[in-house]
C-alpha cells in the first residue's frame, strides 16, 4: 500500500516539476536532467521501459524526501 501511495505522490511531484518548467521537455533543464541521469550517448541509454521506471523511481524518491520519510 505504501508503494502505491509513494507512486501516486511521485507522479504528483513529477507533474509539479513539469508544470514549473512549463512542459518544455526539450528545454535546457530537461536535456541536462536526461543527460545526467542516462548519458548523452544515445547508444548507451537504457530502453524506454527502463527509463520510465527510473523516472517514476525518481518521483517516488522526491515525494519521500519532501515528506521527510
Amino acid at each position: 500500500m505504501q508503494r502505491l501511495i509513494d507512486s501516486v505522490g511521485g507522479l504528483w511531484e513529477l507533474s509539479l516539476l513539469a508544470w514549473r518548467t512549463r512542459f518544455r521537455f526539450k528545454g535546457s533543464y530537461w536535456r541536462w536532467r536526461r543527460e545526467t541521469a542516462f548519458s548523452a550517448n544515445a547508444s548507451s541509454q537504457p530502453s524506454r521501459w527502463q527509463r520510465a521506471r527510473a523516472i517514476l523511481e525518481y518521483g517516488r524518491w522526491l515525494y519521500r524526501i519532501k515528506r521527510g520519510r
